[in-house]
């Protein structure tokens, strides 16, 4: 079994990883949350959105907040089980290199 078996591609990517680390400490998180704590543009967080949201790894509800839309993002089940999968990897990788 190789040493990299676990490590998910779809968490390669710095937004992606950022996403499900703020959705596994969170209940939830707004748009505006992720993409100021992530730095990203409006077009960059949408395109990872939704990239994790077809993989089944974060759930995404709209809803209005009085006259302005709001998009909440929560992590399922399944992408729980995956991401913490991906960081058990990343931490077997590091201490098998120290």
């Amino acid at each position: 079994m190789s040493i990299i078996t676990n490590i998910n591609k779809l968490f390669d990517h710095r937004i992606r990883l950022g996403i499900m680390s703020i959705l596994m400490v969170n209940e939830y998180a707004d748009f505006n949350m992720l993409k100021e704590l992530l730095g990203a543009t409006d077009g960059n967080l949408a395109s990872h959105t939704k990239a994790l949201e077809k993989a089944d790894y974060i759930l995404v509800e709209k809803q209005f907040i009085g006259r302005k839309p709001n998009t909440r993002y929560s992590v399922t089940k399944l992408g729980k089980a995956e991401f913490k999968k991906h960081i058990e990897a990343l931490e077997k990788l590091i201490n098998k290199t120290e």
